[in-house]
C-alpha cells in the first residue's frame, strides 16, 4: 500500500512540474514572435504592440518573479510617466498628446517587464532573446536591401529621402536597431571563435546599418563597439583572452573599412555617403537649424516648470529640438526630466558595476550595456525617448545587473559558509589531537605507575626471601 502511496506521490509531482513549466514554456514562444515582431515598426499600432500586451499576461501566468534591486527603475519610471501627465493639463484636449504620453506609459512598463523576466540570468530566455532579434534585424535589413536596390515594385516604401528606413518610419531609428544584435554577434565571436554564419550576417547587418545613412547611428555603433571591446578587454580572465580580444578587434576593423571601401565603388552609395559623412549638415546651423532650436530649448525649459507638453515645443517654434534630455523637460516637465536624466545615469552606474562581475550572462549584460552607453550618447542629438530598443537594453540592464548581484551575493555565502566549515574541522582536528595527547599521557603515568608498583613488590619479595634466609 505505502509503495502504492509513494507511486501515485511521484506521479502527483511530475505532473505538478509539466503544468508549471508549460506557462514558462508558452511564455518563452510569445518572447520569440513578439521580438521577432520588434523590427515592423512603420504602422500603427503595429504587430509588436499587440504582443507586448501578450507578453505581460504571460509573465503573470508564468509568475514571472519581481526582485526588489529593480525597485530604483520602477520608480524613477513613474516620476517620469508622473511629470508626463502633469504636463497634460496643459494640452489635454488633444488627442495625439494624451496618445503620447500612453505610448510613454505603455515603454515605460515593457521596460520593467523586461527587467523582470531576465532578473533572474535565464540563460535560454537570453538565448530566445539573441535568436528572435537577429532574424527580427535581418528581416528589417533585407527590407532595406530591397528598397535601396529596388529589387520589387512598390520597394520605396522602404526608403525616406534615399535612405534606408526599412520596416521604420526614420532611417535614425532603423539604424540603431541594428547596432545590438551587431554587438551581441561581435561578442560572440570574440569569445567563441570564428564562425562564418555569424561573419556572413554581421556583414549583412553592417551594410544595412551604413545604408540607413544616419550620422547618428553610425557615431553610435562607434562607441558602442569601442565600450563592448574594452568591456571584454578588462574582464578577460586571462592574459589568452585578452590577446584574442585585441586581435579580433583589429581584424573586424579591417574589415569594415573594407567593406565601407567595397560599397562606395557603388556610385549611388558613394555620393549620398559623402554627403552624409559631413559632420554638419546645413539644417544643423542657422536660425531654425539643430543647434540653434536646443540653444532656444535651454531658455524655454527654465519659463516652463510644468513642461510644455508633447509636440508644444515644435508647433511652436516650428521645429524638434532633437535632445531628448531637453525632450525629458520640455514634455515631462522638470520634475519628470529630471528623473529621465537620473534614469540614465543610474543604469549607467548600475550597470558598470554589474557588467564586472563574472557570470554565464556577461557578454549579454556586455552587449547590453554597451549598446545602451552608444544610445544614451545619441540621445544628445536624436529624441529617442520612444524608442522600443533602447527600453529592452534599458530592462535588459537592470534585471541582468539584478542577476549579478545576486550571484555574487551566493558565492560570498558559500565561501563564508566553506570558511566556516573548515575552521569547525580544524577545530575538531585540534581537540581529537587533544584527546590524543591526553590520552598518551594518561597511558604513560598509568605504565609508569604499574612498573613501580611492579618494582616495589620485586623489592618487598626479595626483603622477604632475605629475611627467611638462616643466619
Amino acid at each position: 500500500m505505502s509503495e502504492i502511496a509513494s507511486q501515485a506521490a511521484f506521479a502527483y509531482r511530475e505532473d505538478s512540474a509539466a503544468t508549471a513549466a508549460l506557462p514558462q514554456r508558452l511564455l518563452n514562444l510569445v518572447l520569440f514572435v513578439t521580438v521577432v515582431t520588434s523590427s515592423i515598426a512603420f504602422i500603427e499600432p503595429s504587430p509588436h504592440d499587440a504582443l507586448m500586451m501578450l507578453l505581460l499576461l504571460m509573465c503573470v501566468a508564468a509568475r514571472v518573479p519581481f526582485d526588489r534591486k529593480i525597485a530604483p527603475l520602477v520608480v524613477l519610471l513613474t516620476i517620469w510617466l508622473v511629470g508626463g501627465c502633469l504636463s497634460l493639463i496643459q494640452v489635454g484636449d488633444q488627442q495625439a498628446t494624451i496618445q503620447y504620453v500612453g505610448t510613454s506609459l505603455y515603454l515605460g512598463l515593457a521596460g520593467i517587464m523586461f527587467a523582470c523576466l531576465f532578473c533572474d540570468g535565464n540563460l535560454v530566455r537570453l538565448l530566445i532573446l539573441r535568436r528572435a532579434y537577429i532574424i527580427a534585424a535581418l528581416i528589417a535589413t533585407a527590407a532595406g536591401y530591397i528598397g535601396f536596390f529596388h529589387l520589387l515594385p512598390h520597394s520605396d516604401i522602404f526608403l525616406f529621402n534615399d535612405r534606408v528606413s526599412a520596416t521604420f518610419k526614420d532611417p535614425n531609428v532603423y539604424g540603431p536597431f541594428l547596432i545590438f544584435p551587431l554587438l551581441l554577434l561581435l561578442i560572440g565571436l570574440m569569445t567563441r571563435g570564428f564562425r562564418f554564419s555569424t561573419f556572413i550576417i554581421m556583414t549583412v547587418l553592417f551594410g544595412g546599418l551604413l545604408l540607413s545613412f544616419s550620422r547618428g547611428a553610425w557615431a553610435h555603433f562607434a562607441i558602442s563597439a569601442a565600450a563592448a571591446v574594452g568591456l571584454l578587454f578588462v574582464t578577460a580572465p586571462d592574459q589568452r583572452m585578452r590577446t584574442r580580444v585585441l586581435l579580433f578587434s583589429i581584424a573586424a576593423l579591417i574589415v569594415m573599412v573594407l567593406f565601407v571601401i567595397a560599397l562606395m565603388s557603388i556610385d549611388s552609395i558613394h555620393d549620398l555617403f559623402l554627403e552624409r559623412a559631413k559632420a554638419i549638415q546645413p539644417y544643423d546651423v542657422g536660425p531654425g537649424g539643430r543647434f540653434w532650436e536646443q540653444k532656444l530649448a535651454l531658455s524655454v525649459i527654465l519659463d516652463h516648470p510644468n513642461g510644455m507638453g508633447p509636440f508644444e515645443f515644435g508647433r511652436v517654434f516650428g521645429t524638434q529640438q532633437h535632445d531628448v534630455y531637453m525632450q525629458g523637460f520640455l514634455v515631462y516637465g522638470w520634475i519628470g526630466g529630471a528623473a529621465y536624466l537620473t534614469l540614465v545615469m543610474v543604469t549607467l552606474a548600475v550597470g558598470f558595476r554589474a557588467v564586472l562581475v563574472p557570470a554565464p550572462w556577461q557578454p549579454y549584460l556586455i552587449a547590453a550595456y554597451a549598446g545602451f552607453v552608444g544610445e544614451a550618447g545619441e540621445g544628445f542629438i536624436v529624441d529617442t525617448d520612444h524608442w522600443r530598443h533602447f527600453f529592452l537594453l534599458l530592462g535588459l540592464i537592470w534585471g541582468l545587473s539584478a542577476a549579478s548581484i545576486n550571484l555574487r551575493r551566493h558565492q560570498l555565502q558559500d565561501m563564508l559558509r566553506q570558511d566556516v566549515f573548515q575552521q569547525d574541522v580544524f577545530q575538531q582536528d585540534v581537540f581529537q589531537q587533544d584527546v590524543f595527547q591526553q590520552d598518551v599521557f594518561q597511558q604513560d603515568v598509568f605504565q609508569q605507575d604499574v612498573f613501580q608498583q611492579d618494582v616495589f613488590q620485586q623489592d618487598v619479595a626479595a626483603a622477604g626471601a632475605q629475611a627467611m634466609t638462616p643466619a
